[in-house]
């Protein structure tokens, strides 16, 4: 059966439980909740099911404990996006390149969840015949990404030329990020280097995390800028040397100070109250997103060798939230 690295495989034992169980229905309740018994037996149907070497097609048979069984998911085929009117921000265009103010709850990209209503429509739209194509195809360029609840500044290629540029700037890192957080606690020392590979968790693969060994280099620069409430929480400034998934909210929980509002990588037994501060944290621990936001870019023009920087303000949110914070230190003095 043909497959390449894009597959995902995951190797299911029958449990004693599920043991007579007919077997799309035990595989289905052992490949966990991102997979319904009807997605299963598609898989199966197609040929994606094998046992000892051998490809399994019937779905209705019986489970037999102890019996081990590969199931071969392919990726998702891509959809082509279709051209949709959603306002951008946009801070600055060219024939080369848009850079975008990014809000809260936009996703970047279509995919599973959300295969419309994405930045990707939205540049389409408003693109039109200015995208000379990337890769030969008329879309544009994303360069790197934003998670759906993280604001601020993306820069998108506009044609081929443009997209090798950035995406290289962006490998020899001549392209600058810098974020800003509100984190848990105040980090000691207050400044400082994070270095610490990242790989996709071996317990959630949604999920990244820090590796011992393995996983791709990862290196953040932090410091803090405001602290809130004595140290119950503060803003802190993150400059990026690497572009790994989830890398901030990754590098921050490592440290023990998670960014507000992530509740992705936060500790399961979340419970950090300060002596005569239950207010003020329980006002932090409404925040409603991960309380992240790109706000520095930095770059080479592709075309002119120009450089050239954009900074955008923290989004009105997470300017409640520090003002808020203020006003609940200062009434506790």
């Amino acid at each position: 059966m043909p497959h390449n690295d894009n597959w995902t495989e995951l190797s299911l034992i029958i449990s004693e439980e599920l043991d007579g169980k007919r077997l799309d229905a035990a595989l289905a309740i052992l490949a966990g909740d991102d997979y319904s018994r009807a997605r299963v037996q598609n898989l199966i149907a197609d040929g994606h099911l094998t046992s000892e070497g051998e490809t399994i097609t019937r779905t209705s048979g019986k489970a037999v404990e102890a019996t081990e069984y590969l199931l071969r998911i392919p990726p998702a085929a891509p959809a082509e996006p279709i051209a949709q009117d959603i306002p951008l921000n946009i801070v600055y265009e060219d024939e080369y390149m848009l850079v975008i103010n990014k809000p809260v709850g936009l996703v970047v990209h279509p995919a599973v969840g959300h295969p419309d209503g994405t930045m990707v429509n939205a540049l389409l739209a408003h693109c039109g015949d200015q995208l000379s194509g990337i890769g030969g195809i008329k879309r544009p360029g994303i360069v790197h990404r934003l998670d759906k609840d993280t604001s601020g500044l993306m820069v998108v290629a506009k044609n081929d030329v443009a997209h090798k540029s950035l995406s290289g700037q962006l490998s020899d890192r001549s392209l600058s990020r810098i974020y800003q957080a509100l984190i848990w606690g105040l980090p000691s020392p207050t400044s400082g280097t994070i270095e610490a590979n990242i790989g996709r968790s071996s317990s959630n693969r949604k999920k990244m995390a820090v590796m011992s060994t393995g996983g791709k280099e990862a290196i953040t620069d932090y410091e803090v800028k405001d602290i809130i409430g004595q140290g119950v929480a503060c803003l802190v400034e993150c400059k990026l040397h690497t572009g790994r998934t989830h890398q901030i909210r990754v590098h921050m929980s490592h440290i023990g100070h998670w960014i507000i509002g992530d509740k992705t990588y936060r500790p399961n037994s979340f419970k950090r109250l300060r002596k005569g501060k239950e207010e003020l944290f329980n006002q932090l621990h409404k925040f409603p997103r991960q309380a992240l936001h790109a706000k520095e870019l930095s770059l080479i023009h592709p075309s002119t060798g120009k450089e050239m920087h954009w900074e955008a303000p923290l989004p009105e949110d997470m300017q409640n939230i520090l003002l808020a914070c203020a006003q609940q230190s200062c009434s506790m003095k």
